[in-house]
Order: structure tokens, then C-alpha cells, then sequence
């Protein structure tokens, strides 16, 4: 029997790798603030360090004559705005992690999202990537592209001022600087998942201000236990899921004391074999599944 020729075609089924792919970039399209502020906060450090510019003639020319505390001055910019567009990302991580399935039940729109051939557990990794995975990319991309555009601005203000760029390039340890940012910001995120995995199941369960039933749990019994006992066992462990990814990549010792100086102070094999990291994954992977379990069940608000 032949089929006709003008008969539909049969819908083709869409893989889960393609579907998660597309809910990502739908992420991406609603959420704008997450490359956005990025970028944002960027564009006004630049505009800051433009401004401070005026006094670099000055420095070199006294690094030339032998001051060579001036020498450090010159990688401060570029730390600077390392720091902001990674402060900000990480303010950005964590209200769309608080917001990720609580907004799409409060405006209604999980009623057409659920119409979709995208499973709950598809939609909810495609929500946790974007704190875990992707703005780290974009952290280290503006970043990149930031200091790229300092380095060019700083390159011309030397040439106008009749320097010799080399005075300049001899003092900047950027090849260390854009090889340890994308490694410490992998590692702070693989460290940092179980706490955006906890805020997007929150999202998924609260049915108003999501931040505070996220906060309760954990500052309520840290300031229990110090007014009861005089410790902060809970508030150190809390301090050290926060931060304890950067001090793990960005330091000798992993308890932040000792800045690494060199590429070869980068350990991974360290900050990999770390066991924090592997079961703070594994309370990863059962408070997304926890999530996307809540999401089948949850109705608009």
C-alpha cells in the first residue's frame, strides 16, 4: 500500500540530550540577566579602570626608576574585575537557582510547559545547568574578554605616554590568571552544586518567598547552637560549602591561606580526590531528583 503524497509526515521523536539542549537555551532566552549582569557589572568596572588609567604613565615610570612595590598595582585591575563578574554571577546563580521552578508555578506557565514532550526531571537538569554549568562559562568568557580589553586600553595609554609596552607585559601573570580562573570556577562549581540543588528544590516546594524556607533550615539551628553552646560547627560547615570550592583551587593548602604563585601550584588531582566534592554530587543528584519528583505534583500557585 503506498502512502499518499500528500500526507503529513510522522513527528519525529526528539532525543533527551536535543531536549535538554533546547530547555537550556529557553533558559537562556527567559533569564537574560544571567549573561546580562554579568556583562553589565564588566562594562562599569571597565569604565572605572578607564578612568584610573591616568596614573599608570605614573607607575611605570616609577617601576622603571626602581620601585618595585608599583609592580604589583599593575594586576589589580584585573583582579578587580575577575572579582566583580564572579560576585555577580554568583548572586545571579543563586536567585535563578531560588526562583527556577517557583516562578514558572506562580506566573502559571508550568501549565504550558507541562503541555510539552519535556520530562520533569529533563526541565529541572536543564535548570540546575545553568547555575552549575553555564554561568561559570559565562563568568570565565566576560572575564576573559574584560581583561583582553584591559590589557589593549592599558597597552595604548603606555604607547601614547612614549613607554615601552614591555615595562608593562613583563609585570602581568595573565597566562596564570586565565588558566586558574576556568579550573577554580569548574571546581567551585562541582563544590557549590548541592547548594543550587537544595535552593531549585526549595523552588520546587515553596509555595511563596522560596529564600527564606532555603535559609531557615540551616541559620535558625547555626544561631541556636551558638547562643546554646557558644560553637559554630554548623555555621563553619556552611562557610566552607560556600566557599571552600575557591580556597580548595585557588590556594596551596585548600583552606585559603596561601594564594598559589605559579601553574604549577594548580593541584586537581587534589581538589578532585577530595571527597567533599564526590558526595556533595551525590546530595546533588537526589535533591534534583526530589525536585523533578515535586514538579510532577506541583500545581500553579
Amino acid at each position: 500500500m503506498t502512502t499518499p503524497s500528500n500526507a503529513l509526515p510522522e513527528p519525529t521523536a526528539f532525543g533527551w540530550r536535543r531536549l535538554l539542549y533546547w530547555s537550556v537555551r529557553r533558559e537562556l532566552w527567559e533569564n537574560r540577566a544571567v549573561y546580562l549582569a554579568p556583562m553589565a557589572i564588566a562594562a562599569f568596572a571597565l569604565f572605572g579602570i578607564a578612568l584610573s588609567t591616568i596614573a599608570l604613565p605614573h607607575a611605570l615610570r616609577a617601576i622603571a626608576a626602581g620601585d618595585a612595590k608599583r609592580a604589583a598595582v599593575l594586576m589589580g585591575p584585573y583582579a578587580f574585575v575577575a572579582f566583580a563578574v564572579m560576585a555577580t554571577a554568583f548572586f545571579v546563580a543563586v536567585f535563578y537557582s531560588l526562583a527556577a521552578l517557583h516562578a514558572e508555578r506562580r506566573d502559571r506557565s508550568i501549565l504550558f510547559w507541562k503541555s510539552l514532550p519535556v520530562s520533569d526531571l529533563t526541565t529541572v537538569l536543564s535548570k540546575a545547568a545553568i547555575p552549575i554549568l553555564v554561568i561559570p562559562a559565562i563568568t570565565v568568557a566576560v572575564t576573559f574578554a574584560a581583561q583582553v580589553a584591559i590589557l589593549v586600553l592599558t597597552t595604548l595609554v603606555t604607547l601614547l605616554n612614549g613607554l615601552d609596552p614591555n615595562l608593562l607585559w613583563s609585570h602581568l601573570h595573565l597566562g596564570l590568571m586565565w588558566v586558574a580562573l576556568p579550573y577554580g570556577l569548574l571546581v567551585d562549581a562541582l563544590w557549590t552544586a548541592p547548594i543550587y540543588a537544595w535552593f531549585i528544590l526549595v523552588s520546587a516546594w515553596a509555595k511563596r518567598m522560596p529564600i527564606l524556607w532555603a535559609m531557615v533550615p540551616f541559620v535558625v539551628p547555626a544561631m541556636v547552637e551558638r547562643g546554646a553552646f557558644g560553637t559554630a560547627h554548623i555555621g563553619s560547615f556552611l562557610g566552607r560549602r560556600l566557599f571552600g570550592g575557591f580556597n580548595q583551587a585557588f590556594s596551596l593548602d585548600g583552606m585559603g591561606k596561601a594564594p598559589i604563585g605559579k601553574l604549577g601550584d594548580l593541584d586537581p588531582l587534589r581538589a578532585f580526590a577530595m571527597p567533599d566534592i564526590w558526595l556533595g554530587l551525590a546530595v546533588a543528584a537526589a535533591f534534583l531528583a526530589m525536585a523533578a519528583w515535586l514538579r510532577r505534583r506541583r500545581e500553579p500557585i
